[in-house]
């Protein structure tokens, strides 16, 4: 397998990762891949010649191998590094989906539009294939752990083995090559793909934090936009005027018909009466000179 490949696609995510999610990617290559292709590989090596039975029946020692080894640790490990890198690509093409409707819609708009402000900003639908992408990561890690726990009893490996397998003629006792180093390699990376585990859910829970934070904070503003509106109609003395002449009406309409109100209402029509009769009767002096 052509491991370099692998790490120059993968290089991609490391843009539209978290702190966690570029340190994932590190222990991912560092403490898996590397420890893979450098020492894993060869301790392995063909482990078949090294399993030794006590025993010439043909056939005998290919069965308990495969009795005691359905699946090599070397091929479940290949398997687990691609299985649990795959799900980083699914961001790696929605930010290419992002691109490629960003360039259409520039085309037909004009260069000066945008439809995303950056296509590799962790918000909206992007948001969502991120989080789906941890969550697959964090079930495959754990299925495959699963896998090597129950059929390598706890992740031990024994030094020695007894087979009754046909065509075993009786009990048969095998002998497995380099345990020691084969059991610390296992433990080695079990440990870092437990580390991946914990990485990931850090990660699933720092973006929950991060949205609920960012969505309180616009809650806020929009409560303070909306007080500062109306603080801002209460200090406009138009409205203030509008307010406290409204607020007098209301009081003169409520307040009872007082005694001198009453008087001028009932005696003003016969006052102006007088004052023309007076005024009717008065010599006109400018006629007589």
């Amino acid at each position: 397998m052509d491991w370099k490949t692998f790490q120059a696609l993968l290089s991609g995510v490391n843009k539209y990762s978290t702190a966690f999610g570029r340190i994932w990617l590190s222990v991912v290559f560092v403490f898996r891949v590397m420890v893979y292709v450098v020492a894993a590989e060869r301790v392995w090596g063909d482990e078949q010649k090294d399993f030794d039975c006590n025993t010439k029946q043909p056939g005998c020692a290919n069965v308990c191998y495969d009795f005691y080894f359905p699946i090599s640790h070397i091929r479940l490990w290949a398997l687990q590094l691609i299985f649990v890198t795959c799900p980083s690509f699914m961001v790696v093409m929605h930010v290419a989906y992002r691109d490629d409707r960003e360039r259409k819609h520039q085309a037909k708009h004009g260069q000066s539009t945008k439809l995303y402000s950056n296509t590799g900003r962790k918000h909206g639908g992007l948001w969502w294939t991120y989080m789906l992408s941890l969550f697959v990561k964090t079930g495959i890690e754990v299925a495959f752990l699963y896998i090597l726990h129950h059929i390598y009893d706890s992740f031990y490996l024994p030094r020695l083995v007894k087979c009754e397998v046909s065509p075993c003629p009786n009990q048969v006792d095998c002998y497995i090559g380099h345990p020691t180093e084969k059991k610390v390699f296992t433990y080695f990376m079990v440990g870092a793909s437990a580390l991946c585990i914990v990485l990931n859910v850090c990660e699933i829970i720092y973006l929950i934090c991060k949205r609920i934070v960012r969505c309180a904070n616009k809650m806020k503003r929009r409560s303070r936009n909306v007080a500062v509106h109306h603080d801002d109609y209460n200090d406009d003395p138009f409205n203030n005027c509008t307010l406290q002449m409204s607020r007098l009406d209301l009081k003169e309409k409520e307040k009872p018909p007082s005694f001198k109100t009453t008087n001028k209402s009932a005696y003003r029509p016969a006052a102006l009466k007088l004052s023309e009769a007076m005024r009717a009767s008065a010599p006109n002096l400018s006629s007589a000179s």
